[in-house]
């Protein structure tokens, strides 16, 4: 159905002159409507059967696009409007909604917006429909200088939010680095620790083995000590009451002279 209307639109672009004129061209207010990244404004195209069919013009300051919704819509196309009955093509692409695309409007096709008096789409409908362009000029000066404003705006805040991003990761990064150094640091001290305890325990174990071997050795002494009084004492008993003896040869028992008598 798309594809016979394009050979339609192609053909009622070439012979608007022949078509029956369609019904009087409303005029609209060109109202400017700032969106998150853009500026738009709505255009009301009407045919012979009275039915209005809404468009926007839609632009970010640099460059003019008009959008639209219409079933059967081809992924890409290159169409005609017609301004002041004469044709000017541009791409159409449909976007994510297969309802909905946008056709970029060239340098000659802006011109021509500003200093036309009637815009008409053959291929929109199932018939032709048209608006006025009165007032296009300004409107569309205006409409590019809110689309710069508001996209200045935006990038702005993408530039800030992408910045606030990047500080926020750097953040993260930088105390994910300090906590693993600190990690590091504890563990380092946490290890120093651990081995002067143990030279610590080694110190206090060799201690103990020593004090052991002095209190051993000094038991030991005080035993030598306490043994060699003791026998002191009993020799100064023996001696005091059982005095020695003189001693004498055994009878019989013969002592040569020496030789000098």
């Amino acid at each position: 159905m798309f594809k016979a209307l394009l050979c339609g639109a192609v053909v009622a672009a070439c012979a608007v002159p022949a078509l029956a004129a369609p019904a009087a061209a409303p005029v609209f207010s060109w109202i400017i409507t700032p969106d998150e990244d853009a500026c738009h404004t709505d255009i009301e195209l009407m045919g012979k059967s009275n039915t209005p069919i809404l468009i926007s013009l839609v632009s970010d300051g640099q460059r003019v696009v008009l959008r639209f919704t219409k079933d059967e819509m081809p992924n890409r196309a290159f169409l005609p409007i017609d301004i002041d009955r004469k044709p000017y093509s541009n791409l159409l692409t449909r976007l994510e909604d297969p309802k909905v695309a946008t056709m970029t409007l060239s340098d000659d096709t802006l011109a021509a917006l500003r200093k036309g008096g009637t815009l008409l789409i053959a291929w929109l409908q199932d018939e032709p429909v048209t608006a006025s362009l009165a007032g296009s000029e300004q409107g569309l000066a205006d409409l590019k200088t809110c689309g710069a404003q508001v996209s200045a705006q935006y990038k702005a805040q993408l530039a800030a939010k992408e910045e606030a991003r990047q500080r926020t990761e750097a953040d993260a990064r930088a105390k994910q680095l300090a906590d693993a150094q600190l990690a590091v640091v504890r563990a380092q001290k946490a290890a120093a620790d651990a081995e002067a305890e143990k030279a610590a325990q080694e110190a206090r174990r060799q201690q103990a083995e020593a004090d052991a071997l002095r209190q051993q050795q000094a038991s030991a002494d005080a035993e030598r000590q306490r043994q060699a009084e003791q026998a002191q004492r009993e020799q100064a008993y023996r001696q005091r009451y059982y005095p020695s003896r003189q001693s004498y040869p055994p009878t019989g028992y013969y002592q040569p002279y020496p030789d000098d008598y």
